[in-house]
């Protein structure tokens, strides 16, 4: 039997509650700390700081991924490491547009690369991704810039035209009469 048992599930969703109770009370007491020493506004401003530095980052690191995904597709690889990388930059930027200190420490971790790459490396080299592998017919582009695709086709019979259909383009090549036999 494959999969994991009821009971890891059960510790799994105990975890996940506790979590969802537990963050949001670490974050306002935080907030409140910050507030008593530097003021409620200049934290409400350092909470907006944080976010808009975020949306920045992840926008500019966004990019920067989705291209190394591409010059991966593009030689025939896999880009492993970078779908990880992508999935930990919408972590990251979920967590810096939450209100709070300790999210946004978790979140500027997932979108710096200097810290998000090597937990990125670490996680598919320890984990099962690194035992899947892909066979494809994918050669990435050719000689002259163009795709190779490998392909099967069959060309059919062409149809009568609908005569009751009114068109305004000119006959092609399917809407001829045939003129005598074939």
């Amino acid at each position: 039997m494959t999969g994991h048992s009821g009971s890891d599930r059960v510790d799994t969703v105990r975890l996940a509650t506790f979590l969802f109770f537990l963050i949001p009370l670490v974050e306002m007491v935080i907030l409140i700390e910050v507030g008593g020493i530097i003021g409620p506004l200049a934290t409400v401003g350092l909470v907006v700081l944080t976010a808009v530095c975020g949306v920045w980052l992840l926008r500019l690191e966004g990019t920067a991924t989705l291209y190394r995904v591409q010059e991966k597709l593009n030689r025939g690889e896999i880009p492993d490491t970078e779908l990880l990388e992508g999935i930990m930059l919408l972590i990251g930027g979920a967590l810096l547009l939450t209100p709070g200190f300790a999210t946004d420490v978790i979140g500027f971790i997932c979108l710096l690369p200097g810290l998000r790459r090597p937990i990125a490396r670490h996680i598919i080299g320890t984990s099962t991704f690194s035992q899947f592998s892909m066979h494809t017919h994918f050669r990435g582009r050719g000689p002259g810039g163009s795709y190779t695709i490998d392909g099967e086709y069959e060309q059919e019979e062409s149809r009568q035209p609908d005569h009751r259909a009114v068109t305004t383009q000119q006959p092609g090549p399917q809407y001829r009469e045939k003129s005598g036999p074939e």
